[in-house]
C-alpha cells in the first residue's frame, strides 16, 4: 500500500512540475515478474520507470549509507529497497532479490552501471537474473537532466524494449557476462536511437 501510495504522489507532483511525461512501448512488458534496467542518466529516472510500468510494483537497490538516516530509512524499506554496501557488497545483494522476485509479485529496477557516472554494466543483474529465472527488459530515459530544466515542460520519454533472455548463456564467466553486457547495451542503445537518433548522452564527471 506505501509503495503505491507514494506512486500517486510522485505522479501528482511531477505532473505539476513538468506534466510532458510520454511512456512508449508499455505493452512491451511482460506479466509476471522481471528485472526492468536502463542506464542510469539522473536521480529521477527510476521513479518515472517505476510510473511507466504501472501497476507493477518493484523492489530496487540502494547504497547503504541511505539507510543511516532513520526517517530515509523508513521511507526506503517500505518501497521495498536493499541495502548495498558498495565496498563490500556480500551475497546477499544477490540473495535478497532473487528471493523476492521468485516469491512476490513485485518485480526489481536495476541500474546495471551503478552509478549515473558510469557506462560499464556490471554482472549482478545477470546473476540476479540467472538465478531467478525471470527476464531482463531494457528501458531508457531521454529527458532533463538538470532539476531546473523539468520546470521547463523539457518533454521527458520513457521507452520499453522487449525482454532480453539470456537462459541460453550457460556459464556466467568472463565470456557469458560479456555476452549480456552486450546484448543489454545493444537494447539500450537501440531504444535511444528509436526516440531520437541523433540523442547522445554525456555523463557527468565526478568532481
Amino acid at each position: 500500500m506505501f509503495f503505491k501510495f507514494i506512486r500517486v504522489i510522485a505522479r501528482a507532483i511531477l505532473a505539476v512540475v513538468n506534466g510532458n511525461a510520454h511512456y512508449q512501448n508499455q505493452e512491451k512488458l511482460p506479466e509476471g515478474n522481471y528485472i526492468l534496467v536502463a542506464p542510469h542518466r539522473t536521480w529521477w529516472d527510476p521513479v518515472y520507470m517505476a510510473l511507466g510500468a504501472s501497476p507493477k510494483q518493484f523492489s530496487f537497490l540502494a547504497k547503504a549509507e541511505l539507510f543511516k538516516n532513520p526517517v530515509l530509512r523508513f521511507i526506503l524499506v517500505h518501497l521495498n529497497a536493499f541495502p548495498v554496501d558498495r565496498d563490500k557488497p556480500g551475497p546477499s545483494v544477490v540473495k535478497r532479490p532473487v528471493k523476492m522476485l521468485k516469491e512476490s509479485d513485485k518485480g526489481l529496477i536495476m541500474f546495471p552501471s551503478g552509478t549515473r557516472h558510469s557506462s560499464e554494466l556490471k554482472g549482478g543483474m545477470a546473476l540476479i537474473s540467472r538465478l531467478s529465472k525471470k527476464p531482463i527488459v531494457p528501458s531508457v530515459y531521454q529527458g532533463p537532466t538538470k532539476f531546473s530544466q523539468l520546470f521547463k515542460r523539457t518533454p521527458v520519454i520513457i521507452r520499453f524494449g522487449d525482454p532480453i533472455d539470456i537462459s541460453d548463456i550457460k556459464k556466467m564467466d568472463k565470456a557469458g557476462l560479456a555476452e549480456v553486457e552486450r546484448r543489454v547495451q545493444g537494447a539500450f542503445d537501440q531504444l535511444d536511437q528509436e526516440i531520437n537518433p541523433n540523442y547522445k548522452y554525456v555523463a557527468k564527471e565526478k568532481r
